[in-house]
């Protein structure tokens, strides 16, 4: 029986085992032939292996498969919906602006509604805060980097590269050292937004980013600084910092600013189900 692999080669598989004895010093076949239950489990796992060698030469057609060029149209992809949103953010704060600037020009708006409104646009995150504040910024470690520390064992690629949740530990640690604004890379965060990373990359509110990865907020501190200190999700990653390499870096400022976000909001809620009817 004979299978023909991806690359074109002849494979000879025997389906019977034949018991062969010496006669006179050469090599004779008894006339037993026996069919072995291995040598039948061999043959399925050869044809298995052929059928799958097929297969995949047909489906990758004599191309790389890795470098094809949809997985460039994919990543191409990826970019131009990064842009898109971009602009489209750029567009809404300008409308954002139009509408504030008719609101504020409103000549039946009271002081106290106005007050009102500033308030609700500072809690929502769509208006700037300033004042004194903190960057944190995270970096990957060298693609080559070797243990720093006696006793510690190799990395493995994850140990070197900036994680999700090691961004989230940041941004929950500034939260609760009384931060008033928060924005990653150049982009607030508000109620709704999501701190997701897809490898190492970051994707915030639709828009993709890549390390290394800056957080600022505006608030106290000594008070943001003890909160880091007090996280042991923080401190699990300065162990790695300290092993490999990894990027760490804290600056503080007597002034800085967080924007209002700019983006759009997509709220979705649930609502009560109508008591369904008795029935007859």
């Amino acid at each position: 029986m004979r299978f023909v692999t991806a690359r074109g080669e002849s494979l000879r598989v025997w389906s019977v085992s034949v018991v062969r004895t010496r006669r006179g010093g050469r090599l004779g076949y008894v006339s037993r032939i026996r069919i072995r239950p291995a040598r039948l489990a061999s043959i399925g796992i050869f044809a298995l292996a052929g059928l799958i060698f097929w297969i995949s030469f047909d489906t990758a057609e004599g191309h790389n498969i890795r470098t094809d060029e949809t997985m460039l149209r994919l990543s191409d992809l990826i970019r131009e919906r990064s842009d898109r949103n971009a602009r489209l953010e750029s567009s809404a704060a300008g409308l954002r602006n139009d509408v504030d600037a008719l609101a504020e020009g409103d000549n039946g708006t009271t002081d106290a509604e106005r007050r009102a409104l500033r308030d609700a646009k500072r809690a929502a995150g769509t208006s700037a805060v300033t004042g004194s504040g903190l960057t944190v910024t995270l970096t990957d470690a060298p693609p080559d980097a070797v243990p720093l520390i006696s006793g510690v064992p190799d990395p493995s690629p994850n140990d070197l590269v900036i994680h999700q949740q090691d961004l989230q530990a940041v941004v929950n640690a500034l939260w609760k050292g009384g931060a008033k604004g928060i924005k990653v890379m150049d982009q607030r965060l508000i109620s709704t937004s999501a701190v997701r990373c897809v490898g190492n990359t970051l994707i915030l509110q639709g828009r993709v980013y890549s390390p290394p990865y800056t957080i600022t907020a505006v608030g106290d501190p000594a008070d943001m600084r003890q909160a880091m200190d007090t996280s042991p999700s923080i401190q699990n990653y300065l162990g790695y910092v300290d092993a490999y390499g990894l990027g760490w870096d804290v600056r503080q400022h007597r002034r800085t600013t967080v924007p209002g976000y700019s983006g759009t909001v997509d709220l979705r809620h649930a609502e009560p189900a109508e008591p369904a009817e008795p029935a007859e």
